[in-house]
């Protein structure tokens, strides 16, 4: 209030003195003192736009600003966040178009650094990058969002049941759920206690309240009182605390069989997607979000095209949760950060998503963070950088490119969640796509990524134009999980899974070396051993690889269909060899009706599916039989 008042235009002592009275010179001398501290305090918070450049703003006058702090420009308010800082001279960055600034125009700090509001009402919402609910904004403003427009992440109307855990008289640490609200059918949102609060909990109290009432009163060791809502506030560069990190052990189930058997991510892992455009970088983050075996998905569209998340927009809520029947925007959070928006809030979406990831995952939750794409943060930070005029990298990128990229990666994990009442483990698992320029992936973008990241999904532009999706090559596809994950194959899925899967992976790997020789001499002069190589890997490539995601029973496949699909096919290889070793010919084994039963198996129904393919073993093996009794007549 003294801040934005007229007060400071003005003498000090003409319009204090007054309310001073006519008490003792000391008093009045204090209470001068006092107040003159206090203005250049204020006056120190705010400062003068000197220039100018894009989204890149300089102010002078922040004498107390800090590095980070979020500020508000001109007379529009818009919102920016102070870069670096020399002496009273601040650099911001503004998350909004700056037409229309110029120098001369107020900028004042809020003394505080990028947060977002966490707490009941973010699943099913629409963000754009710095947390402000697109729905809410259309409401208010229409279809553009006005410049500098003001609106809380969590909505203050909106009353949620409250249920406690705890009671009067329990000793509670950082960490510790008092609290659960049933935010969603899918969700249970456990209200946590802030990281920083300890002490003993004097009254708490169910009903129905908003985030910003009260629901309990918490007394800490030092018998100072603190009010509990169910609302918090986290800086979004500065990753959330937990008791400690473990290795994943357990994979993520993405519903895609080259993904889930040739190239797994664990939960809690990292992974990217690289590929240039059309290969089906976006299409497949979409089925990563849509079917990943996990509790809430975080879905940030940072730069992509506007028609691409209007699609996700769509499909979402019409989608059903093949865990639970329901709507899967019942455990979806979006960022929608458009191609079209300003380009520095592409930058604080991706801390954006990331932060409110580590929020579910300490309630004990599976998360997956999927950030598409993480070019075009990158490409805003070289912009931004570019205006700072800092010395460039490799391409333009600014040299600290590789750091922030494992800043964001490197809060994925699986953590031991704060809190003293039990063991609660959470995961979260990163997921970014990179768009290198014409699929270039020794570009300085994915070459940082592949060095932070242990799954590298390399879509091939070839694959995709075959329509071969999802076009991801398994020649330069790589895992690093492949080892830790193998205990829980062997547990859950049995050892032959993974023999089967390098099995498969060898055949593949025989067959690009072999295309060679074929393009050369022709498929005929092969030996029939190398033939039915070249069958088997093309079964592989079209009959299992390959996956519809138009079609509703082969866009999710589950780790029972992807075991018993590859074990016909290698049983398949296997029962030819032995054939042609007894006289078959290779021609008859390949023209045998089970191929073009195995070419159909994907869209046989789940409730079908047990009985199917045991059929179809059966006749496979009578089949093969046949054409070796027909093999021997010839002879």
């Amino acid at each position: 209030m003294i801040k934005d008042g007229p007060v400071w235009n003005r003498p000090l002592q003409r319009d204090f003195l007054p309310f001073v009275g006519a008490g003792s010179k000391p008093a009045r001398d204090l209470i001068l003192h006092i107040l003159t501290f206090f203005r250049k305090k204020v006056e120190n918070l705010s400062g003068k736009v000197v220039k100018v450049s894009g989204p890149l703003v300089v102010a002078t006058g922040l004498t107390d600003a800090d590095m980070a702090d979020v500020v508000r420009v001109g007379p529009k308010r818009l919102i920016g966040e102070i870069l670096t800082m020399n002496g009273d001279s601040a650099s911001i960055q503004v998350y909004e178009e700056t037409s229309g600034l110029g120098p001369g125009a107020e900028v004042v700090t809020t003394g505080a650094p990028l947060s977002v509001e966490l707490g009941p009402g973010m699943i099913e919402n629409i963000y754009d990058g710095i947390q402000r609910p697109l729905e809410e904004i259309m409401k208010v403003a229409g279809a553009n969002i006005t410049r500098g427009i003001e609106l809380p992440g969590l909505s203050r109307e909106k009353k949620w049941e409250f249920t406690p855990t705890v009671k009067s008289g329990d000793k509670v640490v950082g960490g510790d759920v008092i609290g659960t609200v049933p935010e969603t059918v899918s969700v249970l949102h456990k209200i946590m206690l802030p990281p920083h609060l300890s002490g003993t909990i004097l009254s708490i109290t169910a009903g129905e309240y908003t985030v910003t009432d009260p629901v309990g009163i918490l007394v800490d060791d030092k018998g100072q009182r603190h009010e509990l809502c169910m609302m918090q506030r986290w800086p979004v560069r500065v990753g959330r605390p937990y008791k400690h990190k473990y290795p994943p052990k357990t994979p993520l189930l993405s519903g895609q069989r080259i993904v889930d058997t040739f190239f797994p991510v664990a939960k809690g892992g990292t992974a990217a997607i690289p590929g240039p455009f059309g290969s089906g970088k976006t299409v497949m983050q979409h089925q990563m979000a849509k079917w990943s075996d996990v509790d809430i998905v975080i879905y940030i569209g940072c730069g992509e095209r506007g028609n691409e998340m209007t699609d996700v927009l769509r499909e979402f809520p019409e989608l059903v949760d093949p865990r639970n029947g329901e709507p899967l925007m019942k455990r979806t959070v979006l960022i929608a950060n458009t191609s079209d928006m300003p380009v520095a809030a592409r930058e604080a979406s991706i801390y954006t998503g990331i932060t409110i990831a580590e929020y579910f995952r300490d309630m004990g939750y599976d998360v997956a963070v999927i950030a598409d794409s993480t070019s075009r943060w990158a490409e805003a930070l070289r912009e931004m950088s570019g205006r700072l005029e800092e010395m460039p990298g490799e391409e333009g990128y600014p040299a600290y490119l590789s750091s922030r990229l494992s800043q964001f990666y490197e809060r994925s994990g699986v953590v031991e969640c704060l809190g003293g009442d039990e063991e609660r483990r959470g995961s979260l698992t990163a997921i970014g796509a990179v768009s290198p320029p014409g699929g270039d992936l020794s570009e300085p973008v994915s070459q940082a990524t592949m060095r932070i990241t242990k799954v590298f999904w390399a879509l091939d532009a070839s694959l995709a134009y075959r329509r071969h999706f999802p076009a991801i090559n398994w020649l330069t596809s790589h895992s690093l999980y492949l080892d830790s994950l193998k205990p829980w194959y062997d547990e859950n899925l049995g050892e032959e899974f993974m023999r089967n899967r390098n099995q498969a992976m060898a055949i593949l790997q025989e067959e690009a070396s072999l295309n060679e020789i074929v393009q050369l001499v022709g498929k005929d002069s092969l030996s029939p051993a190398d033939q039915l190589t070249l069958e088997t890997a093309k079964m592989i490539r079209e009959d299992f690889l390959q996956q519809n995601g138009f079609m509703e029973v082969d866009w999710y496949s589950s780790y029972e269909r992807q075991e018993k699909m590859l074990g016909m096919i290698l049983d398949y290889d296997k029962f030819c060899r032995e054939a042609v070793a007894q006289g078959a010919k290779p021609t008859d084994l390949f023209e045998i009706p089970f191929r073009e039963r195995m070419g159909r198996a994907k869209s046989v129904p789940d409730a079908d599916m047990p009985t199917v393919y045991a059929d179809m073993a059966e006749e496979m093996a009578e089949q093969i039989r046949m054409a070796v009794e027909k093999g021997g007549e010839e002879l």
